[in-house]
């Protein structure tokens, strides 16, 4: 049969890695990690990676790859993954891929544009000017190079604006009409899963995690990383409230809380972001045990 990926998907702290692991035992295969920060070999204890045990019997790809003093982004996932996929199915024409990073799973199934290369140069001038005059000089630029863009993106994402604007002084013409958003065709199927839950029972799973990342020294692994704040890759949610707390900016109890807040915050974007994709199909946490029949099912409907 033509090679399957299995993505798996949902929101933060849904139970991703558990289940990536049961399906991944059943099927012999290896697993593809779909999350932007679980990358990063410093950030260990914020990004929930998966542990060295749980990794002992099944191989992982993209765990503790890359240094937060590298560069490193979608598109660059994109090839790396299209590649290691093309061994991978040589001897096993499954493979799970797991995470919730939303611009990295579809950089892998519909492809992302061929953008050009940045400007280190144009990169640190536009940082330079958001540092020194704050986000609204951001946004005032993009409504004036390309107000499709400016009335589509978030407007208090400063990662957004920037590459949006990098790409439009680089080009001359405006980001929004270098996004053609061209679904790419793949030489594999893709069979989607999210995992899902009530909000209450995700906000309390969350809660529940965050408390045991500071239980395993979260506070210590940021404090160690404060010294590269600035990096894109600490611009995370468990590193930057520690961040502001280091800066005098809250007491302990309110980074804590901060954590919880934006962790459940987060899981509202990513929710929002894949309810979008009608190629999703949805199990409830409770229902987690019929993932495996109807991934075989499907297994199933292909060798007919």
């Amino acid at each position: 049969m033509m090679p399957l990926l299995i993505v798996l998907t949902g929101p933060t702290g849904i139970g991703k890695t558990e289940t990536a692991l049961t399906l991944a035992a059943r099927f012999g295969c290896d697993i593809v990690s779909a999350d932007s920060r679980q990358i990063y070999r410093e950030m260990r204890i914020g990004t929930a990676a998966p542990t060295k045990e749980e990794m002992k019997n099944i191989r992982h790809h993209f765990v503790h790859t890359v240094s937060i003093h590298d560069r490193y982004n979608a598109g660059k996932f994109e090839l790396e993954v299209l590649s290691l996929l093309e061994h991978l199915f040589m001897t096993n024409p499954v493979v799970v891929m797991a995470g919730g990073s939303m611009l990295y799973i579809d950089a892998v199934c519909r492809g992302i544009d061929d953008l050009p290369e940045v400007d280190p140069e144009i990169r640190a001038g536009l940082i330079q000017r958001w540092e020194a005059e704050g986000i609204e000089c951001l946004r005032f630029e993009l409504k004036k190079l390309d107000p499709d863009y400016y009335s589509q993106v978030d407007l208090h994402n400063p990662k957004r604006l920037l590459h949006a604007l990098e790409m439009c002084i680089m080009s001359g013409i405006p980001y929004s009409r270098m996004r053609t958003n061209t679904i790419k065709v793949r030489p594999f199927r893709i069979l989607k899963i999210g995992l899902t839950a009530e909000r209450g029972i995700i906000y309390d799973r969350i809660n529940r995690r965050v408390d045991r990342m500071i239980a395993d020294g979260l506070e210590q692994e940021a404090a160690v990383l404060y010294p590269f704040r600035a990096y894109q890759a600490l611009n995370t949610v468990g590193y930057r409230e520690w961040f502001d707390f280091l800066d005098g900016k809250s007491n302990r109890e309110e980074t804590i809380e901060k954590i919880k807040s934006n962790s459940r915050r987060y899981a509202r974007k990513q929710l929002t972001w894949f309810r979008k994709d009608p190629d999703i199909r949805w199990f409830d946490i409770r229902d987690k045990n019929l993932v495996i029949p109807y991934v075989e099912e499907f297994i199933s409907g292909l060798k007919e």
